[in-house]
């Protein structure tokens, strides 16, 4: 196991907190982190201060059988070393303004940049470098004047460690970021010579409706490869051989689950086979993504999770809304604490009208509509509110749509140990819909209102067309409700490029952890089993 001597000394609290996530960070990807310099590990430097002569004397001794990198604030704060910046190969300039850093791919950026996009922007300073050694690797640069500049470095040592500078990173937004944590991860990671494995060659057991986005995504985020499909239905596999004429189409489950040539498999069957099939996939050493839900007990979402770690193979639930942009903005409004301490949360999702005929709405496939859109609701639920939960209560009406299964109306209440509530609401009877989210906190409230939108049009002969939309399938408008009444309307963050298909990709080869966890995805599992098992008990009271 790798060793990091991650050394924090700044006066900035907010950074040093945020240098602390990045040591979790490390921690999370497999790597052994402490505060001890440590010979033939790799020491990692954030600090705003220059380094006493015992620090710098250490710091030193410790290239010569391992690695160094100083990152943030470092490289300027260290600037009048010169016995360490000639080391580094770098003369350090000016130091730029706070501005709107731009980061793109160096000419050696190569494995650390893959799956970053073509740039990443950040709020910063940085130090520019007036001069760099012929034999330093520019792994990231930055703009500044019209020029793209070095602002992280790679260079060997005499005895085959790797010394380089991350300028950016003065300010602990940028040092909490993900993408910044991915490029120290990175950096160190080829700095002791690992080397990103081939690109993951995926099977789909099932082409359900969501089967051009995982096509799509496969074919766009970089390590990752459609190698086989499996559907029994005429019509989808005419389909995929549009989009996909070149991947090998599987008659038979067992045939594709047995391919040598695959390496994980993504299960897009109805809910009630996920256990069944995803448990058969990991028993053949295949990695395993399944659509969500993860599946419908308890008791199934232990055994695969069980499964996949005996045999240290990936296991994850396609939490695809995750990412949805008005999600995006009612979480960062959370995590920044513009409404305080969340103790009441709402969400809603229907309207008035009939269920689809598909099996959605049969209880016994699907589990019912506790499992259908809860799914996602409870999923961002549990996302927003992580603390213990007590007991969880639920109650469902039939009344209109007896053609089906699923209930017309659920709602589950999830009660948290702090005191929190939090309500989700399912209905095929709401003619006056709630909000999407009604967020209260001890400073201020959240409110996701739902927005009817059409798409319009002209039919054969000119006149207007209009289709108009079901309520889920427009964001909701968010705002922002402060004590004093200020009501502001939140921007809608851009949705990232692919991102549990890029998270995937990272997990896979290099490592670094995904957002959607197995143990999330089993605590939502839990969640929706004791709201099912309250149902049946008249609403009463059951712990997960």
């Amino acid at each position: 196991m790798t060793t990091v001597a991650l050394l924090v000394d700044v006066a900035d609290a907010a950074l040093a907190e945020a240098a602390a996530g990045l040591a979790d960070h490390l921690r999370h990807c497999g790597l052994m982190v402490g505060r001890q310099l440590t010979p033939g590990a790799v020491t990692v430097v954030v600090a705003d201060r220059p380094p006493d002569d015992s620090l710098l004397e250490r710091l030193l001794g410790a290239t010569g059988t391992g690695s160094l990198l100083l990152a943030g604030p470092t490289l300027h704060a260290f600037r009048d070393k010169a016995a360490l910046t000639d080391l580094l190969g770098v003369l350090p300039g000016a130091r730029m303004r706070e501005h709107e850093v731009r980061l793109r791919p160096g000419p050696a950026g190569g494995v650390l940049c893959a799956r970053m996009g073509p740039e990443v922007l950040f709020t910063d300073r940085w130090v520019q470098l007036d001069k760099v050694a012929d034999d330093v690797a520019v792994l990231l640069t930055a703009s500044a004047g019209l020029s793209q500049h070095p602002v992280l470095t790679s260079r060997r040592t005499v005895g085959g460690g790797c010394v380089g500078v991350l300028t950016v990173g003065e300010r602990a937004g940028t040092v909490a970021s993900p993408a910044y944590r991915r490029w120290v991860h990175r950096w160190v990671s080829a700095a002791v010579g690992a080397t990103e494995d081939p690109s993951v060659r995926v099977g789909m057991l099932g082409y359900g409706a969501v089967g051009v986005e995982h096509v799509t995504a496969l074919r766009q985020v970089d390590g990752l490869q459609l190698a086989g499909v499996c559907d029994l239905d005429p019509d989808r596999v005419a389909a995929i051989r549009i989009v996909a004429p070149e991947v090998a189409v599987y008659d038979d489950a067992a045939t594709l689950l047995d391919s040598r040539e695959l390496d994980l498999i993504i299960v897009s069957t109805p809910p009630s086979s996920h256990a069944d099939w995803a448990l058969r996939a990991l028993e053949r050493g295949k990695s395993v993504v399944v659509e969500k839900p993860l599946c419908l007990t308890l008791a199934e979402a232990d055994d695969m999770i069980e499964t996949a770690e005996a045999r240290g193979l990936v296991l994850a639930c396609y939490q695809n809304r995750r990412w949805d942009s008005d999600y995006l903005a009612l979480k960062h409004a959370v995590r920044s604490g513009a409404v305080g301490q969340v103790f009441s949360y709402s969400s809603f999702v229907g309207d008035y009208g009939h269920p689809c005929n598909y099996w959605h709405s049969d209880a016994a496939v699907s589990g019912g509509a506790v499992y259908d859109w809860g799914s996602h609701f409870l999923d961002w639920t549990l996302d927003l509110l992580p603390q213990d939960i007590d007991y969880v209560t639920a109650h469902e009406n039939k009344l209109v749509w007896h053609d089906v299964t699923n209930a017309d109306h659920t709602r589950v209440t999830v009660h948290f140990a702090d005191g929190a509530e939090a309500e989700f609401v399912h209905s095929d009877l709401a003619a006056a819909p709630k909000p999407k989210w009604h967020l209260l906190g001890t400073r201020g409230a959240l409110v996701g209102s739902w927005r009817r939108s059409s798409v319009l049009s002209r039919d054969a002969v000119g006149c207007l067309a209009e289709d108009r939309l079901q309520l889920a399938e427009s964001p909701a408008e968010v705002t922002l409700h402060s004590a004093d009444g200020a009501v502001t309307a939140l921007a809608m963050p851009p949705r990232p490029t692919m991102p549990f298909h890029t998270e995937l990709a990272d997990l896979l080869l290099t490592g670094e952890p995904m957002s959607v966890t197995p143990q999330g995805s089993r605590r939502c599992v839990a969640v929706m089993a004791a709201a099912t098992a309250s149902i049946r008990l008249g609403g009463r009271p059951v712990v997960p």
